[in-house]
C-alpha cells in the first residue's frame, strides 16, 4: 500500500481538530474526514467515524494493524507540519 495524495484542509476554528485530512492509496482509492488532533501528548489521527444509535462512534473506515495505522499518521503529520509550515512562512 502506497500513500500516493494527502491533502490537508486546515480548520480555521479554535479547538482540538486542526485539520481534516483526505488521503488517496495507490493512486485507486480514497479515504476522506480524517481528523487531526491536538491531544495532550500531540497530534493523532482519528479516522472517520459516525455516531451509532447508541450514541457510540464507530470508525467507518481503519486500518488492520498499528502499524499501518502508524504509517497513515506519519504521512498525514508530516503533511500537516509542512502545510503549517508553508502558512506561517507565508504570513510573515
Amino acid at each position: 500500500m502506497i500513500i500516493t495524495d494527502v491533502r490537508v484542509r486546515k480548520v480555521a476554528k479554535e479547538g482540538k481538530m486542526k485539520a481534516v485530512v483526505s488521503i488517496t492509496i495507490d493512486d485507486e482509492f480514497v479515504v476522506h474526514d480524517i481528523k487531526v488532533i491536538e491531544g495532550e501528548k500531540g497530534l493523532f489521527i482519528a479516522m472517520p467515524s459516525r455516531k451509532a444509535s447508541d450514541g457510540e462512534y464507530k470508525d467507518i473506515a481503519h486500518p488492520i494493524n498499528s502499524a499501518t495505522r502508524e504509517k497513515i499518521q506519519k504521512i498525514i503529520l508530516e503533511k500537516y507540519e509542512a502545510v503549517a509550515e508553508e502558512e506561517t512562512a507565508a504570513e510573515e
